[in-house]
């Protein structure tokens, strides 16, 4: 949506607009509230300290077993052939019998999905809107958009700290009320831009949300390692390491349908987080 300027300057953007019920007395709605929490965001820049930014879900929402955020690595370092192979990892779990039947078992019979391609401290870009998955039929469409979807980045760096910060507003923003919300984020590379990833994960942990990681680890060997200590945190935390984007399709799988299920699997249990 097209917003008026503020009425009084704005010193520190994160700050004055959580929430983001109202700007300039209008009532937005969870669409125009995600843009401005991202455009806070980028307003406040790499060297800027950034404020907790608030996951309050809007009071209407509908509940659902999980919302889910999937932050897909697109630096400088993810070509074009690795980054299709995230992609259509992605679409080949949503595919699967195993996903939805962990979509199924749940309380509610479903989950919300949105996706967002990351880099830079600045740069997020959502590519898939809030989804719910219900049944095979949901699953099977949200893995065709995510099949059609384009690349929107191409580098600028890797802020794991921005892909946290921005799922954490997107968890705000969602019309969705998740009983349990996962920021799910993919990478082949430590933080390098933005604030401390540590920093960003505890802030979304003190919120109840949890942070997973799957670190590809074919640039950096033992990332899966600064992956548990510096990236994943909340309740049921964990991190499934790949050495190949080649494995990337079967291990998100595993990751899904743990994430889905909300039970950690017995091969997973080392990788428990705080």
């Amino acid at each position: 949506p097209i917003l008026p300027r503020p009425t009084k300057p704005i010193s520190s953007p994160i700050a004055v607009l959580p929430p983001l019920v109202y700007y300039c007395g209008m009532k937005l709605k969870a669409s125009a509230r995600a843009a401005l929490l991202i455009f806070a965001l980028m307003v406040a820049g790499p060297g800027t300290h950034a404020p907790i930014v608030h996951a309050q879900v809007p009071a209407q929402a509908q509940p659902v077993d999980l919302a889910l955020v999937l932050a897909v690595d697109a630096s400088g370092s993810v070509n074009q052939t690795r980054f299709d192979l995230q992609k259509h990892g992605y679409a080949q779990a949503f595919r699967s019998k195993e996903v939805i039947e962990a979509v199924t078992a749940g309380t509610d019979h479903a989950i919300a999905v949105t996706m967002v391609q990351w880099t830079g401290p600045q740069l997020h870009i959502q590519v898939i809107p809030w989804t719910r998955v219900s049944d095979a039929a949901s699953a099977q469409a949200l893995a065709d958009a995510i099949d059609a979807g384009q690349r929107k980045l191409f580098g600028g760096g890797t802020s794991l700290s921005g892909a946290i910060d921005t799922g954490v507003a997107l968890l705000g923003a969602s019309p969705f009320r998740g009983t349990r919300r996962v920021i799910d984020i993919s990478g082949d590379g430590s933080n390098n831009a933005g604030r401390l990833a540590e920093a960003a994960r505890d802030d979304a942990v003190q919120q109840g949300i949890t942070v997973n990681g799957l670190p590809i680890t074919w640039i950096e060997p033992g990332l899966d390692a600064y992956y548990r200590h510096s990236v994943i945190g909340g309740p049921g935390a964990f991190v499934i390491g790949i050495d190949s984007y080649d494995n990337f399709a079967d291990a998100i799988l595993q990751k899904l349908v743990t994430e889905i299920s909300g039970l950690a699997a017995p091969s997973l249990a080392s990788n428990a987080a705080r």
